[in-house]
């Protein structure tokens, strides 16, 4: 007697599972497609999103106006600045910043530098995108020159070290005494294709 004539076996069941996972491996490649492209559209969305809303990032040296009107400098109070570096990804980077903390007084321009190192073996352009926490005091952390403002073009293992000029505004409320200032550098890909 065969197999087909065996009564609960279905000769068509491999088939028939084979199709049935199609929807499911469809809906996980487009799952997949859709985070790259969301990863590739970080950088600009952020950019769009500092301008809405009057914060964080300025591309191109915007808030250079804004904040260059240096305030007398409040000599009784000090804030902490901690520095933080992050490459998502692989790590084909070495980035970190000279220094991790710095005691500022509000008011007065302070400037410091993060280094950054292309070890990716290819000419690569990279954008550094800020985060300042806690979030609800970004409005009084002003930058007046960033490496943030414009994308970083970097040769096969060049290394340098890039500038953040920056005031912390003498309106801080008084409950806070610690900002964290993080960049996450990203390579962007369109424009270091370009580049090679």
């Amino acid at each position: 007697m065969a197999d087909d004539d065996l009564p609960g076996v279905n000769a068509e069941a491999p088939g028939a599972k084979r199709h049935a996972h199609r929807p499911l491996v469809l809906r996980l490649a487009l799952f997949t497609l859709g985070s790259f492209a969301f990863g590739f559209a970080l950088v600009p969305l952020y950019s769009v999103l500092c301008q809405v809303w009057d914060t964080g990032n300025r591309w191109y040296g915007t808030q250079t106006a804004v904040a260059s009107v240096i305030e007398r400098p409040d000599p009784d109070r000090l804030v902490t600045v901690e520095f933080i570096a992050n490459v998502p990804g692989a790590g084909d980077w070495e980035f970190r910043p000279h220094v991790t903390t710095m005691a500022v007084h509000p008011g007065k321009l302070y400037e410091t530098t993060f280094y950054a190192r292309n070890l990716t073996g290819l000419a690569v352009v990279a954008q550094a995108v800020p985060s300042i926490a806690p979030a609800s005091i970004a409005r009084y952390f002003r930058k007046t020159e960033c490496f943030c403002f414009r994308p970083q073009p970097f040769a096969i293992g060049e290394g340098r070290d890039m500038a953040i000029r920056f005031i912390i505004d003498r309106d801080l409320p008084a409950d806070f005494d610690r900002v964290t200032l993080a960049y996450s550098f990203f390579d962007l890909p369109q424009a270091t294709t370009a580049a090679r």
